[in-house]
């Protein structure tokens, strides 16, 4: 049953600049629904002309309006504004679900709510965090004073495009900042609602511009602009390091860098209820069809129960549904395209060669349509130099390794590259802590997996994983600098 009709979605495929539409020029790329592979619109690539545009334009805002100078808590009074809009728009999670891999009651029960949480969340440190009196000789006065940086270029991915944008222009925006928004070429424009709902709410013009391109053209051009004080992306290890590398060419801005995953779930034999583990486990790497960074997606279990906690993996896996992202029923997230679909299907093949049994899955998923839809799969008798094991998937691919001990459990978890995410799963609380403490990774949960559904705690990863935090206080903090004042007041 469709829950919205998909070609009734009508999208504005230009740049959004200073607070209006900036139509594009030359040639447009073609934008896909992942569901079906159907173009439904054309999208311009901004140049390095157009970049300089909207970054100008930014900093001019920033300059002459009152964004940053007014009181923190007028500030905050428009951005809680602008999430009221944000969760009343009646047509934004249909927009978001069209063309992304998130089903409708995922758009519109999680990814548009928790976008609007997140301002709102930000929106409450405007006021609260602003420097410090240090302690210094009794005729001087020393102070930290917090300012924002300027102009934020921000590159956000497709795989959750409104909750990954709201991550970034959140609290730069709440800090003070200008922002220049480059959404992914694949899922872009949600980010343009979000731009024209904040002028409504009323941000001034320019302080949040959208441009839309590629990231070999329009990315680049943003992160090397002399303008941009500070960039902040999401996306692949190779990409951010590419960005790291711009970055340092031209001024050494700072960054944070959310980046790739091969994150590892620890199941003990004494697990609480190994059925709830099994579910926790399976929509760890099913969700959104593994299209996440933190995806769990290195089983990593007791030999004694590694028999049943598969059983009741792949039995979980077999209650999904694959469909379109506007259909009510559809519990499993489309591929973002056909090309993606057949370098997953090609590691997971190429893992079997090498040894590996595929024991759930490793094929497409028959849905009406172009769409690629693949199969949960899990393979076992994997080993730590199997492709499937090394490098990132992003997809539904779950390899299963067997463990005897705590120390061979924790050798097994650490990953040459990466250190995102882990799980822990234990009755032992002792042994919980000394997994957390032992696990070289930015984030560790315990009997859960995955994130609380609100912004207060930090995430980020280790090693090749990335730099610095997104969410809680640290994502907030790292939108500004300081600046350090020492007076003299001696008679």
């Amino acid at each position: 049953m469709q829950s919205f009709n998909p070609d009734e979605i009508q999208v504005s495929s230009g740049h959004y600049i200073g607070g209006r539409h900036v139509a594009g020029q030359g040639p447009a790329m073609d934008v896909r629904r992942p569901s079906d592979n159907a173009v439904y619109a054309g999208l311009p690539v901004a140049d390095a002309d157009l970049v300089d545009q909207a970054v100008q334009n930014a900093w001019s805002a920033f300059k002459t309006s009152t964004w940053a100078t007014q009181a923190p808590r007028e500030r905050a009074r428009v951005l809680r504004r602008w999430a009221d809009l944000i969760e009343s728009d009646p047509g934004l999670a249909a927009l978001e679900a069209v063309g992304s891999t998130r089903p409708i009651v995922n758009a519109a029960g999680w990814d548009v709510p928790f976008t609007a949480e997140g301002i709102r969340f930000f929106a409450e440190f405007a006021d609260k965090i602003g420097g410090d009196v240090a302690a210094t000789r009794s005729d001087s006065l020393g102070m930290t004073i917090a300012e924002p940086y300027g102009v934020i270029g921000a590159i956000a991915p497709w795989n959750f495009p409104l909750v990954m944008a709201s991550w970034k222009i959140g609290p730069a925006l709440a800090a003070g900042n200008a922002v220049v928004l480059k959404p992914s070429e694949l899922t872009p424009f949600s980010a343009v609602r979000l731009a024209e709902l904040a002028v409504q709410a009323g941000m001034p013009p320019g302080i949040f511009n959208v441009i839309q391109g590629d990231g070999r053209i329009t990315g680049d051009a943003l992160v090397r602009h002399p303008r941009i004080s500070k960039v902040t992306f999401t996306g692949s290890t190779r990409t951010g390091s590419a960005i790291m590398a711009a970055c340092a060419q031209t001024g050494t801005k700072p960054v944070t860098l959310e980046l790739g995953g091969k994150s590892p779930q620890l199941v003990f034999a004494d697990a609480p209820d190994l059925d709830k583990v099994a579910r926790m486990v399976a929509g760890a790497i099913a969700g959104n069809a593994g299209q996440v960074c933190v995806a769990g997606s290195r089983l990593i279990v007791q030999r004694a129960v590694a028999e049943r906690l598969v059983d009741g993996i792949a039995s979980a896996f077999s209650a999904l549904r694959a469909g379109h992202t506007w259909e009510a029923g559809a519990t499993l997230s489309p591929i973002i395209s056909p090309a993606d679909a057949a370098r997953i299907d090609g590691m997971v093949q190429r893992s079997v060669q090498a040894g590996a049994t595929l024991a759930v899955g490793g094929r497409l998923a028959p849905v009406a349509g172009e769409g690629a839809f693949y199969l949960p799969t899990i393979l076992t008798g994997v080993d730590a130099n199997m492709e499937a094991v090394r490098d990132e998937i992003f997809g539904p691919v779950l390899t299963v390794q067997v463990f005897d001990d705590e120390d061979e459990a924790l050798a097994l978890g650490d990953h040459p590259s990466y250190g995102l995410a882990a799980g822990v799963h234990t009755a032992d609380v002792g042994r919980a802590l000394r997994c957390a403490r032992g696990l070289e990774a930015g984030t560790v949960w315990i009997n859960r997996y995955g994130r609380s559904d609100d912004y207060v705690l930090p995430t980020g990863g280790f090693k090749r994983s990335g730099m610095g935090k997104d969410l809680g206080r640290q994502a907030y903090e790292a939108n500004l600098r300081f600046k350090t004042v020492l007076v003299d007041f001696a008679r």
